[in-house]
């Protein structure tokens, strides 16, 4: 049994979504029955990682970084899907901020590192961008905590912008 969190991007192109499904699929299967996803089912990659969860049979734990989260940083193209995947989680964790900001997402980051075998990052290799809380970030911590990170960013995947 495993417990395998996520970390990645949220402005994947709409190319390199069907990739990156098909590269975290592949990834998950290789570990079985008894596997826990945990994510924080943001647009991108988060959703992405939590779908395959769910599809291989696994359970979703789900890190919901602020209190105001849905409401404040949920937008309309991405509100089906996050509830979604809220109602099909075994486990929803609020984290105890009232604002969905900075903090906030790094006390996520944290969590969800804190119950990780592993980390699955969606990651170009991108380095931190200085503001903290992000996919490399969040990468960093992992590595030195000593959890081990799978990097998932198959060819041809691309970041709008």
């Amino acid at each position: 049994m495993a417990t395998l969190a996520v970390t990645g991007h949220m402005d994947l192109t709409e190319e390199s979504v069907a990739l990156v499904r098909a590269a975290l699929r592949d990834l998950l299967d290789g570990h079985g029955d008894g596997l826990t996803g945990v994510s924080c089912i943001a647009a991108g990659a988060d959703s992405l990682f939590a779908e395959a969860v769910l599809e291989t049979g696994g359970r979703l734990v789900v890190v919901v970084p602020s209190r105001d989260y849905r409401a404040a940083k949920v937008k309309p193209g991405h509100a089906e899907l996050f509830d979604r995947l809220h109602a099909a989680a075994g486990e929803v964790v609020v984290m105890p901020n009232e604002t969905a900001d900075r903090t906030a997402y790094e006390a996520a980051n944290r969590e969800l590192l804190a119950r990780a075998d592993r980390l699955v990052a969606v990651w170009d290799g991108t380095p931190p961008s200085g503001k903290g809380g992000g996919t490399a970030d969040t990468v960093l911590e992992a590595q030195a905590a000593g959890i081990p990170v799978d990097i998932v960013w198959p060819e041809g995947a691309t970041r709008r912008g």
